[in-house]
């Protein structure tokens, strides 16, 4: 499990999202002022990764607004990271997507967040990385099941507030909402105002 470990650093050749290629592009430098979204997909030209990266990459302004940058990672090619770029959606291709794929043709870099499955793919891993490098969240979903990126945004915003306020957040927890002071008087404050909420 690598929640509250360190996140494992790399550097790795990767298209970048102007459609340069660089091959020394390392990821703690490459962190965002409060964090980073590092995400995993199986492969380029395949069915559900195309929904998920335009996804992610409709969504990096709301991520770069809240201090947080976002790579995506498969075990492709920098070359066919790049193809998929210049094909157009309607023709099965991701267009020029808005943020950095990493290319992990050794795996190496799956291996080291436990994502490799049979030795050939990545599945959807998904982990939030603290500004420090300290993993806080990941999710890791198999082949067939997509994930939501409003939900990635919110656990920015739980990992946002927690560091600046000093809080824990409930379940369901919100931008805007009230957090918990991690106390037994917290709680029962808490619960007290909110319990029909949950």
């Amino acid at each position: 499990m690598l929640v509250t470990k360190q996140a494992p650093d790399f550097t790795a050749t990767t298209v970048l999202a102007d459609g340069q290629i660089v091959e020394d592009f390392k990821l703690s430098e490459n962190y965002g002022e409060k964090g980073t979204v590092l995400f995993f997909y199986p492969l380029d030209f395949t069915f559900v990764c195309p929904s998920e990266i335009i996804a992610f990459s409709k969504r990096v302004a709301d991520f770069k607004e809240r201090g947080v940058n976002v790579i995506g990672v498969s075990v492709d090619s920098q070359f066919s990271h790049f193809a998929w770029r210049e094909t157009p959606v309607n023709q099965g291709g991701i267009g020029r997507v808005a943020m950095p794929l990493v290319a992990d043709l050794t795996k190496d870099i799956a291996r080291a967040y436990d994502v490799l499955l049979d030795d050939a793919v990545a599945l959807r891993g998904s982990f939030l990385i603290d500004a420090d490098g300290t993993i806080r969240h990941a999710v890791i979903n198999d082949l067939p099941l997509g994930r939501n990126i409003d939900e990635m945004i919110r656990m920015v915003d739980t990992m946002i507030f927690t560091n600046e306020n000093g809080e824990v957040c409930p379940a369901g927890w919100i931008k805007g909402d009230e957090g918990m002071k991690d106390t037994t008087e917290g709680v029962a404050e808490y619960l007290g105002k909110n319990e029909d909420k949950l």
